[in-house]
């Protein structure tokens, strides 16, 4: 499936108050979400000695895919496409990469 197929199918599923014209909504439940993930590595680390059983990858693959719908849903919201955000981002990490770049602060560096 690509990032286009995806975001697609995932619009489907959207279903939020002032759907195509809300920001706010895919930005708190990405945020929400990802926090969710962050809570589970945190448990990982606390409870399991930071060993990953096939259990906490199956939850975790769960709430990986809520952030990705959250995140589609956002690039909707803002008609982008979410290959476009994909390759834009592997282009700017390619190009740090090669400038030697890829440590340090700043978005631009």
């Amino acid at each position: 499936m690509t990032f286009s197929d995806y975001q697609n199918k995932a619009r489907t599923t959207a279903f939020y108050p002032d759907l195509g014209n809300n920001l706010y909504y895919p930005t708190l439940g990405l945020c929400g979400e990802s926090g969710e993930v962050a809570e589970k590595i945190k448990k990982i680390m606390r409870d399991n000695e930071g060993a990953v059983s096939d259990q906490h990858k199956a939850e975790i693959l769960k709430e990986l895919g809520d952030v990705l719908w959250y995140l589609s849903n956002l690039a909707s919201e803002l008609d982008l496409d979410l290959a476009d955000v994909a390759e834009q981002n592997i282009r700017k990490l390619f190009s740090r990469k090669q400038r030697g770049r890829l440590k340090g602060n700043g978005d631009n560096r």
